[in-house]
């Protein structure tokens, strides 16, 4: 049974009723069973609004379950834009079919280039990022692979979705991750902002981590755009998703993250609140949830945000992002995908990471381990860190 089977025996709407209809009592259950093991119904209790008032003590117990697993290290990772052509027409997003912008695929030279300038930076983890369109499909992405595996030991991708031959192709061609959002898990929210194009197929990208498992891939990524819908019953989605996954396709590591909508090209829409302390509380229901699971933060969010929010369960990190093709070497004129909100180089997320105390870790593994290889570093004691100095930015 693939995941949209199951997806279809859940109703979005009552999904987001029994979320809200949770108590104060539930939410102190289910801390006091947090490290035995937790299911879907624990995971809504975290996300109500019930538990706002005890956001700090899962706070607290995100951050010492995460360093427990992970230590004091924060991944460190950029994305590299190949293209901004798309077949899709999406409400949300810069790169939409139907918005007059300046198209471009980056040639061999261009993609050497932009490599370039993320090793000068120190970076061995790198996304590659793509519009959705045919044209620059698998053997696209084949190609800029064997460009870029002898310049970094971890390359993952965030494009359209392929079917399970083409990722077992790409895997052997370097591929290790791919990050792949639902965008939103609400039917009749999708078919309002995806008018046409190949996205409009929404089972077909349901189904994409599950192509993704069978294929072998090492880690496949996950999450909802926030911003469309609601945030609870989304992440409850995306919970479940994670559910699936992993009692499928055991073997592979999985990552989260929640990216919220940002200023873009094209049409204003509305947006379902999301702030940033319900991204913290998002965040930490997630690690609660699952220990094992990684936590992206990505540059979408600003850098007071990001330097209070990265001790409490993320793994993970953007910095330096540039959203449009050639957007690092700077030499070419394209749209971006969307504006960022964290614009400090590398180098100084590095050092902010550093007098926190976390040791900034540049790529995701070695070519010569396989995800069953990695060990977590020893356990260490962690500061306590108060959700305050967050609600104060919100």
């Amino acid at each position: 049974m693939t995941f949209a089977n199951i997806w279809q025996q859940h109703d979005f709407a009552e999904i987001g009723r029994a979320i809200q209809r949770k108590t104060a009592a539930d939410v102190q259950r289910t801390l006091a069973r947090v490290g035995t093991g937790l299911d879907l119904d624990d995971l809504a209790a975290l996300l109500s609004p019930a538990a706002a008032p005890f956001l700090e003590d899962m706070a607290q117990l995100s951050q010492r379950l995460t360093v427990e697993r992970f230590g004091r290290t924060m991944q460190l990772y950029a994305p590299m834009y190949l293209t901004n052509i798309c077949a899709n027409v999406c409400t949300y997003c810069g790169f939409s079919a139907k918005n007059r912008i300046l198209r471009k695929a980056l040639n061999d030279a261009e993609i050497l280039a932009e490599a370039d300038v993320l090793q000068a930076h120190g970076f061995d983890h790198v996304l590659l990022v793509t519009g959705e369109s045919s044209r620059y499909g698998a053997a696209y992405l084949s190609n800029a692979l064997r460009l870029l595996r002898p310049r970094f030991s971890n390359l993952s991708m965030e494009v359209q979705p392929l079917t399970e031959a083409e990722y077992a192709a790409l895997r052997v061609d370097g591929l290790s991750a791919v990050f792949v959002y639902q965008e939103t898990y609400n039917a009749h929210v999708y078919a309002q902002h995806h008018l046409k194009g190949p996205k409009m197929d929404m089972a077909y990208r349901l189904d994409t981590p599950d192509r993704l498992g069978a294929a072998g891939l090492k880690k496949i990524g996950l999450g909802a755009l926030y911003g469309l819908s609601d945030w609870r019953a989304e992440s409850w989605f995306v919970g479940l998703h994670l559910q699936h996954l992993e009692r499928r396709h055991w073997r592979t590591r999985y990552s989260i993250s929640f990216p919220r909508l940002r200023p873009h090209e094209g049409s204003e829409i509305d947006i379902t609140a999301f702030n940033e302390r319900d991204l913290v509380q998002a965040a930490c229901a997630f690690r609660l949830f699952s220990q094992e699971v990684e936590l992206a933060l990505s540059t979408r969010e600003g850098a007071v945000f990001r330097d209070h929010a990265l001790g409490l369960g993320f793994t993970a990190m953007s910095a330096g992002s540039r959203t449009n093709p050639g957007g690092y070497a700077g030499a070419i004129e394209s749209l971006k995908q969307f504006d960022i909100d964290d614009d400090r180089s590398p180098a100084e997320v590095s050092v902010l990471l550093r007098s926190r105390g976390y040791d900034p870790v540049w790529k995701d593994w070695d070519s010569t381990y396989d995800a069953s290889d990695v060990r977590c570093p020893p356990a260490q004691k962690a500061p306590v860190i108060r959700v305050f100095p967050i609600g104060s930015v919100v």
